[in-house]
């Protein structure tokens, strides 16, 4: 595989792991406004495992 290829393809990778990370983050924001404990911890545990 091309190095041109190899550097896409991880920042593709790289890029996709932000947008999750941005997606969790904005979901524990807004279960926390609602004050829904259990999809809170649920979300921490995600963003723990995702990380």
């Amino acid at each position: 595989m091309s190095q041109n290829r190899l550097q896409s393809v991880s920042k593709s990778q790289e890029a996709h792991r932000a947008n999750i990370q941005r997606s969790l983050e904005h979901r524990l924001q807004i279960a926390r406004a609602k004050g829904d404990e259990q999809l809170i911890r649920q979300l921490e545990a995600e963003m723990r495992y995702s990380s």
